[in-house]
């Protein structure tokens, strides 16, 4: 029971982290396609800045879930994908330094090889979280020893492919409905527009990845054999759908939400597909690690699970408090604060 509780958080707190850095991730790779000038660029960048790096928490929980309640996966997972983990490291490293030292400089040239680094930074993530997950809901060639048996370069098939491409639709979209909340005049009418042309192209990479998804994964093993899970895509798909809805009355927050419900659904259509499989193995099922074989002692995950009823809630005010104080526009006003990137 346990286990089942904790596989439940551990897809939710992806799910988080997806909704929440999701919208940074995309927004920086929008950078150079809809900051036209040096004060549209500016905008974009304080749109992110007061919440990037508590967004990134919720990263280091999932991280830290895994670690603790599932240390079989957690030790497997970062063997078999060390290459594109360390990949997304060094991304979230530099990404975090362009916020600081873009304007360390008065220098146009300076300011655009970090405007550069910002957008290779949210890039990269948003792909290789794609492929990366995509590459488990196929299913990773793994022994029983925990061993990989491949490269980089066979994560990057088919499938992972189109993961990847499918999570950067899906965090350009996010980003630039958050952007339309966070700016005004020509730069807010340009996030607009982007949200309503990757609406659609993302719709028709949801229903690719369903297709490939039944091709190559056996994620609907689940579903068929417990029908009621069928409402996890179809929930998602109306929160897709509801996107335009919602621009189209003029309500840019529920039009962000909307996508946001999106993301989480999408997150626990994969999620619960996997279970209980966590490092699926495409060579040996027996290798497989699962929520079962793989988690901690009765009383690890117990002890956890009580500082996590505790601590979560505290975390979610706290941002919830945060994302109020900083819910209006950024204006030129705002940019002159010395504070600002």
């Amino acid at each position: 029971m346990l286990e089942t509780i904790w596989f439940i958080l551990w897809g939710l707190l992806w799910a988080v982290y997806f909704v929440l850095d999701g919208f940074d991730l995309g927004l920086g790779s929008l950078l150079p396609f809809l900051g036209k000038n040096e004060e549209e660029r500016r905008v974009m960048y304080n749109a992110a800045g007061p919440f990037w790096d508590g967004n990134e928490v919720w990263l280091i929980s999932a991280g830290g879930v895994t670690f603790a309640a599932f240390p079989k996966a957690y030790a497997v997972m970062f063997s078999a994908l060390y290459a594109p983990l360390l990949i997304l490291l060094f991304a979230l490293i530099f990404r975090a330094v362009s916020f600081e030292f873009r304007n360390k400089v008065e220098s146009d040239a300076w300011r655009s090889l970090w405007d550069v680094v910002h957008f290779l930074s949210n890039l990269a993530p948003c792909i290789l979280l794609g492929v990366a997950f995509a590459n488990l809901f196929m299913g990773i060639p793994i022994d029983a020893d925990g061993v990989y048996h491949g490269n980089l370069f066979k994560l990057l098939n088919l499938y992972g492919l189109a993961g990847g491409v499918f999570f950067l639709a899906i965090f350009m979209m996010h980003g630039a409905l958050w952007l339309t909340l966070k700016s005004e005049g020509h730069l807010q009418t340009r996030a607009l527009a982007a949200a309503n042309m990757l609406w659609p192209a993302v719709l028709v990479l949801l229903l690719v990845f369903l297709g490939l998804t039944a091709a190559y994964t056996n994620l609907f093993a689940n579903y068929f054999a417990m029908p009621l899970l069928f409402i996890l895509p179809v929930l998602a798909l109306v929160g897709l759908l509801g996107v335009p809805v919602m621009l189209r009355r003029g309500k840019p927050w529920l039009a962000w939400a909307s996508s946001a419900v999106f993301i989480i659904f999408v997150t626990f259509f994969g999620v619960a597909g996997m279970f209980p499989g966590m490092i699926i193995s495409s060579i040996d099922p027996a290798a497989t690690v699962t929520a079962f074989n793989g988690a901690s002692s009765q009383l690890t995950l117990k002890i956890m699970l009580g500082v996590a009823l505790v601590m979560v809630p505290i975390v979610l005010v706290y941002q919830f408090w945060v994302y109020k104080l900083f819910s209006a526009p950024v204006t030129a006003r705002d940019l002159e604060d010395p504070h600002a990137y």
